[in-house]
């Protein structure tokens, strides 16, 4: 009967589309998965508090932009010393253990640079070396993190728990800014790294509560420097991880300006000097722009062509540092217009980079064996947190001899150039492709 058949119809594809747009969560069905997600959200914040407060100390202490971006040095050696070696004891050893011993190391170094924030020391050098002990050991963490998640979540589910995973992170990019502009005039910044030090706590909890994850029989049962280089051998042997890792080293050495932040808010939109509401609103565009990007990422499970949505996502990622990098140039002509678009550019340009991290992450989490993923991760955290440290220094000497404006919008403008570049130049990149199973 026809009234019978109305009844069996399928949901409309309008309507399929539409629940499309928003994020998959079935990864979130998992229980270890979505422990250590949920504890994410608190640790995140905790430490985004922290990535604010110490490039707001370091100006503080020295008013100068070269020398927040020494924090891009003080941070890339141990993050390629050890995100290297992390990457190899993560296929040697249990990750679980592995996760518990960083984590406890995290929380460490965060109680020290309240410490040193609370007795009111004011020695720089001692904040960045500091630094360079934290790092060290989220060297280590994050690839081993990174290195479980094919164990416990199924192929098909990577990425959108990899866009859950970077909206989370992006999330809390949004709140620690905001929170630090409001706490820093009126609790200083110690309370920022008491915070961060106490909710690094949620994920020990979410770290304990894993099961065991003992290497598999062909890892490497030595995680020394041969370990490091047979890793270093199976990227080369893969062209499109190789340049997965190439394209991101562009995006964020060129076009990721985080450490002109401090100047640009105070000298270019009159923002306070150690910190403040101006400051904050430019750190946090770019994760609000991730999130946004994360909200609306249930598409990305369906992509196939993900070289190509790389390359997309990367050019207009440069073309928003550009926008970025102009509209700091005409603060002077009106200010609040100028305030607003180069906070938009720094949105548009974090969805985009959500969107790049995402693809990425999931072509070495699918192409990679287990007995190397660890490793693998290794260079994938060196590259994507290494890169913005690089670009940290890079600005900042560049802002010191053409200024803020110009070394902004040149870099998104190199981004784009030299990602059109790779493309024409390994279309085998471009032309990648995974096929997705109906469900």
């Amino acid at each position: 009967m026809p009234y019978s058949k109305a009844v069996t119809t399928p949901p409309s594809k309008a309507r399929d589309r539409f629940e499309s747009l928003f994020a998959d969560t079935r990864p979130l069905q998992n229980t270890h998965y979505r422990h250590l997600w949920v504890a994410n959200i608190v640790t995140v914040i905790g430490a985004q508090l922290t990535v604010v407060a110490v490039p707001a100390q370091i100006y503080a202490l020295t008013q100068s932009s070269a020398m927040v971006g020494l924090t891009g040095l003080f941070g890339l050696v141990p993050l390629v010393a050890f995100g290297l070696w992390g990457g190899a004891l993560a296929d040697a050893m249990d990750r679980r253990t592995l996760l518990i011993i960083t984590t406890l190391g995290l929380i460490g170094t965060s109680a020290l640079f309240w410490l040193q924030a609370h007795l009111a020391i004011d020695n720089v050098w001692l904040v960045l070396a500091l630094f360079s002990v934290q790092q060290a050991f989220f060297a280590v963490n994050q690839p081993t993190r990174s290195a479980l998640l094919p164990r416990i979540l199924p192929t098909d589910q990577l990425p959108a728990g990899n866009a859950l995973n970077m909206t989370v992170m992006q999330a809390g990019g949004i709140a620690g800014p905001l929170v630090a502009g409001a706490l820093i005039p009126f609790t200083g910044l110690a309370t920022l790294y008491l915070i961060d030090t106490f909710a690094l706590g949620a994920t020990l909890w979410a770290v304990i509560t894993l099961p065991h994850m003992p290497p598999t029989s062909g890892a490497s049962a030595v995680p020394g420097l041969r370990s490091v280089i047979d890793g270093f051998g199976y990227l080369a042997g893969n062209k499109v991880l190789l340049m997965s890792f190439v394209v991101d080293i562009i995006a964020m050495l060129f076009g990721m300006p985080r450490a002109l932040f401090p100047q640009i808010a105070h000298e270019s939109f009159g923002g306070e000097i150690d910190g403040g509401s101006i400051f904050a609103a430019l750190f946090a565009a770019i994760p609000l722009g991730a999130v946004l990007g994360g909200v609306f990422s249930g598409w990305v499970s369906k992509v196939e062509h993900q070289g190509r949505a790389v390359i997309i996502a990367i050019v207009i990622w440069g073309l928003a540092m550009t926008g970025f990098g102009v509209a700091v140039g005409f603060a002077g002509v009106s200010l609040q217009v100028a305030l607003v678009v180069a906070v938009v550019m720094l949105v548009i340009g974090g969805a985009a980079d959500m969107v790049s991290a995402a693809f990425r992450s999931t072509m070495l989490q699918e192409a990679a064996t287990d007995e190397v993923r660890g490793r693998l991760q290794g260079v994938f955290i060196v590259v994507v947190a290494g890169g913005p440290r690089m670009a940290d220094v890079v600005h900042g000497g560049a802002a010191a001899v053409v200024g803020t404006a110009v070394a902004s919008a040149g870099g998104g403008i190199l981004t784009v150039v030299l990602t059109v570049v790779v493309a024409l130049a390994v279309p085998t990149f471009v032309r990648y492709r995974v096929v997705r199973a109906v469900h």
